[in-house]
Parts: structure tokens; sequence; C-alpha cells
């Protein structure tokens, strides 16, 4: 069990190391905030991952102050087992389907023979949001043609954009970055799963709730509006 415990914790030692008076505010965030969060505070520390991965380096110890997640269930879990304070909803996505250039297929393509789909993997929320889409859309056989799942959905955006697969689901916000590298398909609204970002506080401090406030606040979500992200 300790030896899971520092495998879970490595990657915030090798990236998150700071010196010993270092007192910024570390936010740990799912990989879709990327682009936003720097943007939203560019003083803070962050840790970009798979809500799953982060909600498991916490548990382990990881000193983060505030967890921001692609889904409401790892905070309200850590808040269930006193490990972090009540979540609160502070945005909304949606999906969308990424195709490598040249692909001709359309979104019923998915489940043709021989069509190579990236998803993230079960636990991270991309991931299953994929997958409850597909039910939705009566495509569950495309699961079949599935060859890779990734650990967060920037890994899974960057497998179609170098063309090592055909399609992959992901979130509509991360588009942008690889926008002249992929076609872009629509996931009807039937199909869409509630797609919520939760916030955490683990560490009280009043840096932790500033920032939280901030991303609540007209201006934070100015941010994650121009970010593509949708309201609470």
């Amino acid at each position: 069990m300790r030896a899971a415990a520092l495998l879970l914790l490595l990657p915030f030692l090798l990236v998150g190391c700071g010196g010993a008076g270092d007192d910024s505010l570390t936010v740990f965030a799912a990989a879709s905030l990327t682009e936003a969060f720097p943007a939203l505070d560019g003083d803070a520390r962050y840790t970009f991952g798979g809500s799953d991965q982060l909600a498991a380096q916490i548990r382990a110890g990881a000193p983060a102050d505030v967890f921001a997640s692609a889904s409401p269930k790892y905070p309200a879990e850590l808040f269930a087992a006193g490990l972090a304070g009540r979540p609160r909803v502070f945005a909304t996505n949606r999906l969308v389907v990424i195709v490598r250039r040249g692909y001709s297929g359309e979104l019923s393509s998915l489940a043709d023979r021989g069509v190579k789909l990236v998803l993230a993997s079960e636990g991270v929320p991309v991931g299953d949001y994929a997958r409850e889409a597909l039910a939705k859309l009566g495509l569950s056989k495309a699961l079949a043609n599935v060859v890779s799942r990734e650990h967060d959905v920037k890994a899974v955006v960057a497998k179609v954009a170098l063309a090592e697969a055909d399609a992959a689901i992901v979130y509509a916000t991360d588009v942008k970055p690889v926008a002249d590298k992929v076609r872009v398909l629509d996931v009807p609204d039937e199909a869409q799963p509630r797609i919520e970002c939760a916030v955490t506080v683990v560490r009280k401090s009043k840096a932790a709730e500033a920032f939280v406030a901030h991303l609540l606040s007209p201006a934070g979500q100015a941010v994650l509006k121009q970010a593509g992200f949708g309201p609470p």
C-alpha cells in the first residue's frame, strides 16, 4: 500500500516540488482546463491531468490547495471522505467528435469496421461521458473499434491531431489548439450527457477561497466563456 501511494504521488513530486519556503497556491485541475486556468490566475501553480488520477493523488496525500474536476463525482467523493470542502459547480461543457484530416466519415461511421477510435479510459470523466453518448446514439458497437484508452483528454486529442487514430470523442473546449489538424463532428443535443465541472477547496486558506471566489465571479466566468465553457 505504501508503494502504491508513492506511485500516485510520483507525478506531483517530479513536477510540483518547490523550495521549502514556497507558499504559492497549488491547483490540481482537469486537463480540459489547461488553457483556461492560467488565464484565470497566472500566479497559481498548476498540475493538470485526468480528474480520477488527481483525486487519487489527493487521497494519497498530495498537497493540493484546490481541486477542479471535469466531473462532480470526484470532488463529491473527497468531500464525503472529509478530505475536501463542499464542491461547487463552476462550468459546463459539451462533447464533440474530432476526426483526422482526410477522414471522410460522419458520426455513424464510428462503428464501421476498421475505424480507429480513441477514448479516455474508464473513470476519466471524458471517457465515461463518451461511452454514455455512444449509448444514446445507438453506437455502442463502436467500442469494438477503440484502439487506445488514454489517461486524459489532451492525450486523446493528440492521437487524432497526429493522425495516429481516425476519430476521438473529446470536449468542445479542447478543439481550438488543434483546429488546423482535425475536423469536428457535432454530437446532437439528445446524445449529450450533462457535463459539469466542479471545484473544491482541499486545504483551506484565504488564497484557496479567493481562487474559488474568482472562478465563480463574473470576471472568472468571462474567462471560462472565452475558453468555450458554458455557465454552471
